[in-house]
């Protein structure tokens, strides 16, 4: 096994394990654990799609990221106005 599935076998672990756990009930899709599992798995994903020159799944997993980020942010964002 190479770096690049290594890295991609991570990430992809991490979000079927925050998706797992929302199914599950172990965890809301609004929750924090929910929103950096994706991100950092669909970071790992991305670059492991990077090294790979896989160009579909680096836009898919680019934007999963993105996305993640942004749903990060906004919970961050929220907590602090409710302080």
């Amino acid at each position: 096994m190479q770096l690049p599935d290594i890295i991609g076998f991570i990430g992809v672990f991490l979000i079927l394990t925050g998706f797992l756990l929302n199914l599950t009930n172990v965890i809301t899709y609004k929750s924090q654990y929910y929103i950096l599992l994706n991100f950092v798995g669909a970071g790992m994903a991305c670059y492991a799609s990077v090294l790979l020159k896989y160009v579909p799944f680096i836009i898919l997993e680019g934007t999963w990221t993105l996305v993640s980020l942004g749903a990060l942010i906004n919970l961050y964002r929220n907590k602090l106005l409710k302080q």
